[in-house]
């Protein structure tokens, strides 16, 4: 018995020396696994702040701060650079001086010293109109979906880049507040490719709607789109057939509308008014053509 015990004893201790190496390659690893979750973290949290402190410099409309999260190189998808994307900003806040930000992350990756982040956000606002067409209070609201591209400088991460996905943004004034107004153009196309945009309204049978969609290239300074105003189809659906530009560049379809109504002042004279405006305008990213691709018979055979 006492030498069957001396030989498990023997045996144990031969096992435990021959496991050693394996343990301590074991242990090792998943101190590198818990060093590595623990330095993305670290880092996913930094990049969150980036989101979350350009939201709170955006809503106190602090261009310094802003800017500071920008590299100096920074260029966006519609070729805008650091300097004349910060101009525009301070554009915006200045019409629209109570202009609030909020912004979801729907996702985020990292890989080494670069990373993105997929946001979803909203802008709104009011405005006072200055025309005479119609005196009212205005909203302004916005939503769209954002990649900000980023890369480590030093300890902390700034914007590089950023591409604009989607981008839906209306302007209300008075009865066109409470209608349902819908502009519908495709989120991207291609060069040189014709897109429809279509106009869709829900209105009382008593109002008379005149409207027009139009379309504008993202250069600098903007260039007005021609508005053509027609009265609304009884389907209350104006539609228009588009070609996207050859230039590679993305571009904004815009529709007008003015709602008017009748009343009567007395019994042979009938006042006309406008009731309610609206802007609408829809992002289109147009994909650039690519003339050094060559494509020939024996290749679409493969198709």
């Amino acid at each position: 018995m006492k030498r069957l015990l001396l030989t498990t004893l023997i045996l144990t201790t031969a096992l435990s020396f021959a496991t050693a190496p394996a343990q301590a390659g074991f242990f090792a690893d998943q101190k590198a696994k818990i060093e590595y979750r623990r330095e993305l973290k670290n880092e996913q949290n930094k990049l969150e702040n980036i989101i979350k402190t350009q939201l709170e410099y955006s809503n106190a409309h602090n261009l310094e701060g802003l800017a500071a999260l920008y590299t100096e190189d920074f260029m966006n998808n519609d070729g805008y650079n650091k300097k004349l994307y910060m101009s525009l900003v301070q554009d915006t806040w200045d019409t629209y001086s109570d202009i609030t930000y909020d912004a979801v992350i729907e996702e985020m990756e990292i890989e080494n010293n670069y990373a993105t982040i997929t946001t979803r956000e909203t802008a709104v606002a009011t405005v006072t109109n200055n025309e005479e067409m119609i005196e009212a209070t205005g909203e302004l609201y916005s939503k769209g979906k954002c990649i900000y591209y980023l890369t480590k400088v030093g300890e902390d991460w700034k914007i590089r880049s950023e591409q604009i996905l989607e981008e839906r943004t209306a302007l209300k004034y008075g009865d066109a507040r409470f209608t349902d107004i819908d502009l519908i153009t495709p989120n991207q196309v291609a060069a040189g490719s014709e897109y429809s945009a279509s106009l869709k309204l829900n209105l009382p049978k008593d109002a008379v709607v005149i409207a027009s969609i139009g379309k504008e290239r993202m250069v600098y300074p903007q260039v007005k789109c021609d508005e053509v105003f027609r009265k609304l189809p009884e389907d209350q659906v104006l539609e228009r057939v588009f070609k996207a530009n050859t230039e590679n560049l993305n571009e904004y379809t815009v529709a007008s509308v003015g709602i008017t109504r009748t009343e009567p002042e007395s019994e042979s004279v009938v006042r006309v008014y406008m009731s309610g405006l609206a802007i609408l305008m829809t992002r289109v990213n147009v994909i650039p053509q690519n003339n050094f691709i060559k494509f020939e018979e024996k290749d679409a055979e493969k198709i």
